[in-house]
């Protein structure tokens, strides 16, 4: 199973790929004058970037999806998301907040 740690580590991961394929995407969008919205391109590329970051960590692991697999899962969705548009060093201030409570 997976611990707080490992979560951690693949938020990071996914928060650092997001901005890296991001970027790309918008070099690419800006070449070919194409409109877009930077927000929603982030949260889309991070959502697929958490999609695949997980199901790669499961099949590493040989973890199968179960419910609290399910609900990491979307929580790495959403703060990955929330990375996208904020950035990470602030999900993880509110995440140690949230833990020292």
């Amino acid at each position: 199973m997976m611990n707080f740690e490992t979560f951690l580590l693949l938020l990071m991961i996914v928060s650092v790929l997001t901005g890296l394929v991001t970027e790309g995407i918008k070099k690419l969008l800006d070449e070919a004058k194409k409109p877009y919205r930077s927000n929603l391109l982030a949260g889309v590329v991070a959502v697929i970037l958490s999609v695949a970051v997980d199901t790669g960590y499961m099949i590493l692991t040989e973890t199968l999806m179960n419910e609290k697999m399910a609900v990491i899962l979307i929580a790495l969705v959403l703060l990955s998301w929330l990375c996208a548009m904020v950035g990470y060093d602030k999900v993880i201030q509110a995440i140690s907040q949230f833990k020292v409570l």
